[in-house]
């Protein structure tokens, strides 16, 4: 069988050691081109046919090709990851959305954050949005033969003409709906996601795309309703505006409303509101039952719900003295901040002083007070100007990658030797955040 020009195969970037891969004889860097005489074009394709317990692999090794038999046991893993793709093998967007983020970062930023990917494989891989617009037919009929489900779509509206405006108006266009039914059609399940932009896609537009998808569901699970985000770097972009905290609570009971007439009919209350229309609104965010297992964290859909219960319960297993005492700042940024000062507060240990030290976003500015979108200098230049004890404690969330960088590329230790003061990044549990306060927790 000739090999498809868009087969390039896939990149070995650890085999584990004693694993069937290793036995086998692969190595870091191989790359596999085919397996059982099936050419791969990418991670996908390799999971898909990696499945036999008998893979005969065709690979290519310091340019020269080879070919290794891998036997393994039913059950058991190859014992080998894959190469991310490179930002050159991803799909990217062809929209201009009004509202897109990444054309509000400010310059000279490293390259790699500029780029809009719209990969379906990514969707399926990593549960990253697309907006289906620039899906072929031949893709459409991959994700229908391998089942690449679940997909997270980019809706936004599904009123053509709005949507057509609201991606910017792009060369490329058409209906969302047909592909969105057709995908349902094949059992492909997709969670959707809307950013609501005031006085554009709200309102009477909100209700029927709310309506229109949940006449898909149970292909369409759920519909994420976040809002719009808007940087202080939107020179000679489309005129925007945020919520108010009145819209914000109008928006969050209608939401509310709608879930109590989709439970009865579709056993699900199918459309959730974000935790920042709840906070903005200055709303108490619904119980745990109401997230439905939390499927839309990534979205941030829960997250504060969740963090606040684990917190209280890991909270009696502390113990009710540290040794020795210490003064910790907990950093944040300023949306969490007041959920996260009151939940500090009913860490009453003896010897243990916390404060919680917000950061304001004055990196991108707009409405951005998310944690996860603080930059190191923001956090330097405001902690400079407070005692800040023993101790500070970071979210983790704003270190963007693998070299533990913020997005301005400045590191922890930068902020650790400029402060004068110990400085650890914490994983956004409660349980990793109770350890770091106070040291090690009793086990579970």
């Amino acid at each position: 069988m000739p090999r498809p020009s868009s087969a390039e195969g896939v990149v070995v970037a650890r085999v584990r050691p004693l694993s069937p891969a290793a036995d086998a004889g692969l190595m870091a860097g191989d790359r596999l081109l085919s397996i059982n005489g099936a050419w791969l074009r990418d991670s996908i394709d390799f999971h898909f046919r990696a499945g036999e317990e008998t893979l005969r692999v065709e690979l290519e090794r310091d340019g020269r090709a080879a070919r290794l038999t891998v036997h393994r046991r039913e059950g058991r893993g190859l014992g080998l990851e894959l190469l991310a793709p490179r930002p050159a093998e991803i799909s990217t967007c062809a929209n201009k959305c009004v509202f897109c983020f990444i054309h509000q970062l400010p310059k000279g930023m490293r390259r790699s954050l500029y780029v809009k990917d719209d990969d379906y494989r990514l969707s399926f891989l990593h549960g990253n949005y697309i907006t289906l617009t620039d899906l072929g037919e031949e893709e459409l009929r991959r994700i229908e033969t391998q089942r690449l489900s679940p997909l997270y779509v980019s809706v936004h509206a599904t009123d053509p003409e709005l949507r057509h405006a609201l991606l910017g108006s792009p060369r490329v266009k058409g209906d969302l709906l047909p592909r969105m039914r057709r995908l349902a059609g094949a059992r492909i399940r997709m969670h959707c996601q809307i950013v609501l932009c005031p006085d554009l896609n709200d309102g009477a537009q909100l209700e029927r795309s709310v309506r229109e998808l949940a006449d898909l569901h149970p292909g369409v699970a759920t519909v994420a309703v976040v809002p719009v985000g808007l940087t202080a770097h939107r020179e000679r972009l489309p005129r925007l505006r945020v919520h108010t905290p009145e819209e914000a609570r109008r928006v969050v009971t209608t939401i509310e409303g709608w879930q109590c007439r989709f439970l009865p009919r579709l056993g699900t209350r199918f459309v959730f509101a974000a935790d920042e229309l709840y906070l903005h609104g200055g709303l108490e965010p619904p119980g745990a039952r109401d997230y439905e297992g939390y499927p839309l964290l990534e979205d941030g859909v829960g997250l504060v719900r969740r963090f606040g219960d684990g917190f209280l319960r890991a909270l009696r297993r502390v113990p009710q003295a540290v040794a020795p005492p210490r003064a910790v700042s907990v950093v944040t940024g300023e949306m969490f901040a007041p959920r996260l000062t009151a939940l500090l507060e009913k860490v009453a240990v003896e010897g243990l002083s916390l404060t919680v030290s917000p950061v304001a976003n004055e990196f991108f500015g707009g409405n951005i007070g998310v944690a996860g979108l603080l930059t190191g200098r923001d956090i330097l230049i405001q902690l400079s100007r407070l005692p800040l004890g023993d101790l500070v404690l970071l979210p983790a969330v704003a270190l963007r990658d693998s070299a533990g960088v913020f997005l301005d590329d400045l590191t922890p230790a930068d902020l650790e030797a400029r402060l004068g003061v110990r400085v650890v990044a914490v994983e956004p549990t409660p349980r990793a955040l109770l350890k770091a306060l106070i040291g090690k927790l009793p086990s579970r």
